[in-house]
């Protein structure tokens, strides 16, 4: 049986600490800033991340790509040639065209290496819900005895239970990147509404509900985590922000732990792709969980 290599995509928002720790790799994705093409790092420094949120707080807009051609060849080939197969876990195809472009590079390569395999796996999320998704597979394989097929199977079978609850200040940026529809907006924006977002069981990335005041918003997505969590002494509840202040995270990271004691919590940044999407100052909270069931046409 050949090894295995977990690949994610520049959406899955894994830090180094994370991409170290569980021994993942990434097929890097790229933004776009007047014109100059830059890779979206996930080992990006402090520095790196406010200078890409302040670019959108001065109201300049960042543009980004799927993951190119040639990025799906040189990482896939990498570990192809180290023996590997490999399961590639994509962004959601509601977001993002990477999934299926890695499909067809891989059915390029593969005939070069009959007795390998590659699986490439829409995970329905983005954000760290799709990196929770890597880290469970890594978690899964952690001893090295399951095989492509049987991780392949692993993530299709748990990718609809990673819950997802997240608040923006206002959807502006989501409609400059054509996320959500314009007349969302506006009403997501009126008189200090905060709207709640969350990955439905499509991997649309759509607004579940509204609450009134950033304070409010917060007891919200923790009440929603809450009821949706099914095991905090296994599953890890991450805090997933956009440049938010250290007050903020912390204020967010009290009312977790008020309302789900003994929670163990991890604060991640929003990484660069997500974060030219969904603008600064967004947070909010992921883990495994109860499968998510709801849809936007369910509104």
């Amino acid at each position: 049986m050949n090894k295995v290599k977990i690949l994610t995509d520049s959406c899955s928002d894994l830090n180094g600490k994370l991409l170290d720790k569980y021994d993942i790799d990434y097929c890097q994705m790229k933004t776009v800033y007047e014109g100059v093409q830059s890779p979206a790092d996930l080992r990006w420094t402090d520095e790196d991340v406010h200078k890409l949120y302040n670019i959108v707080r001065d109201g300049n807009r960042i543009t980004t790509t799927q993951v190119p051609v040639e990025e799906f060849q040189k990482v896939f080939t990498k570990y192809l040639d180290q023996g590997f197969d490999i399961v590639y876990i994509g962004c959601s195809l509601k977001q993002s065209g990477s999934v299926n472009t890695g499909a067809v590079v891989a059915k390029g390569l593969l005939p070069k290496y009959p007795n390998q395999k590659i699986f490439c796996i829409d995970s329905l999320n983005a954000c760290i819900g799709e990196g929770m998704i890597a880290i469970e597979a890594a978690k899964f394989n952690a001893n090295g005895d399951k095989s492509a097929d049987e991780i392949n199977e692993f993530v299709l079978g748990m990718r609809k239970t990673v819950n997802e609850f997240c608040t923006v200040h206002t959807l502006d940026y989501m409609k400059r990147a054509g996320r959500v529809k314009a007349s969302t907006a506006f009403f997501g924006n009126l008189m200090g509404v905060k709207p709640i977002l969350i990955a439905d069981k499509e991997g649309s990335q759509v607004a579940y509900k509204k609450v009134k005041g950033r304070g409010k918003s917060f007891e919200e997505i923790t009440n929603l985590m809450k009821e949706s969590v099914t095991d905090i002494t296994k599953n890890t509840i991450y805090i997933a922000h956009a440049d938010c202040s250290e007050e903020e995270v912390n204020k967010l990271k009290e009312i977790v732990l008020k309302e789900i004691p003994g929670a163990t919590i991890d604060v991640v940044y929003i990484g660069p792709i997500v974060g030219a999407c969904i603008g600064p100052d967004a947070i909010g909270l992921w883990s495994i969980g109860k499968e998510v069931t709801w849809t936007a046409g369910d509104n």
